[in-house]
């Protein structure tokens, strides 16, 4: 018979202690608190980064203008003496559906009729056509208040900035259709949802200069050309950029005659 095996478990009451083990021990949990730290650091910077790179993206892509219709005014002498161009187009604009507030001051309007370009900032703007560290590029004689004599100087007066120049090549007048919250103003012309704004760009011919009236707008003291010639079949391109947001684009081409009317429908 076999002997019986008797079986021993080895209890081993060893183990690391000392001075050298609390300063692993330390040491590990410093490492760990660093690196939680340099985690949490991080993680804060990218979330405030993401934040405002989501704030700028939606501002991109939801502040935009929408030109629901253009029509074109013709100079004038009398009811039957009308010019042959398009001396005055009236944009009707409004906010496109989730679009934030649009400041009209800081918008860019760019006009061409396949010859002549125009960049047009609002006549109010003191900045864009101002001398170097001055405020003084706002039209001259500028109304904080009349959207008619803004329309008239627009048509008829020059401006002295950092140069001398026209004002119907370099800047474009507002005036309000709808307003539910007052906000809007010619001092302050911003566009909330729901307001709807009349946007004026001098189209005057060289060979309009001449007229006494544009739609109801007194004239006679002369026209200033704006170096666009909007005659029948013009190919007409108008791209509206806002300070942020996508641009607005509106094509249209003239009609092949405009007959015997002042007022011509152009756009949509």
């Amino acid at each position: 018979m076999k002997a019986n095996k008797i079986l021993f478990m080895k209890t081993d009451t060893n183990a690391q202690v000392g001075i050298g083990t609390l300063i692993i021990f330390i040491a590990m949990v410093l490492v760990a608190a660093v690196a939680a730290a340099v985690l949490i650091q991080t993680s804060g910077t990218l979330q405030q980064k993401a934040q405002s790179t989501g704030k700028q993206a939606t501002q991109e892509v939801s502040s935009n203008l929408i030109v629901k219709n253009i029509e074109g005014v013709r100079a004038k002498n009398s009811a039957v003496a009308l010019s042959s161009t398009i001396d005055l187009l009236r944009l009707k604009v409004g906010l496109n559906v989730g679009s934030q507030s649009v400041d009209v001051n800081q918008v860019v309007i760019s006009i061409t009729d396949g010859t002549t370009a125009n960049n047009l900032v609002y006549a109010g703007n003191q900045k864009s056509y101002a001398s170097v560290g001055a405020s003084d590029g706002a039209m001259d004689n500028f109304n904080s208040t009349s959207a008619s004599v803004n329309l008239q100087k627009l048509l008829t007066a020059s401006t002295v900035a950092s140069s001398t120049f026209d004002n119907s090549d370099h800047y474009f007048t507002v005036d309000k259709i709808r307003d539910e919250d007052a906000s809007f103003s010619q001092s302050n012309p911003v566009m909330n949802t729901g307001d709807l704004i009349n946007v004026y760009i001098a189209t005057t011919a060289s060979t309009a200069t001449g007229y006494a009236n544009v739609g109801t707008t007194d004239t006679s003291s002369g026209l200033k050309a704006s170096g666009l010639n909007l005659v029948p079949r013009t190919v007409v391109n108008i791209i509206l950029t806002p300070e942020s947001g996508v641009v607005t684009n509106a094509d249209f081409v003239t009609p092949s005659s405009y007959g015997v009317k002042e007022t011509v429908q152009l756009y949509p």
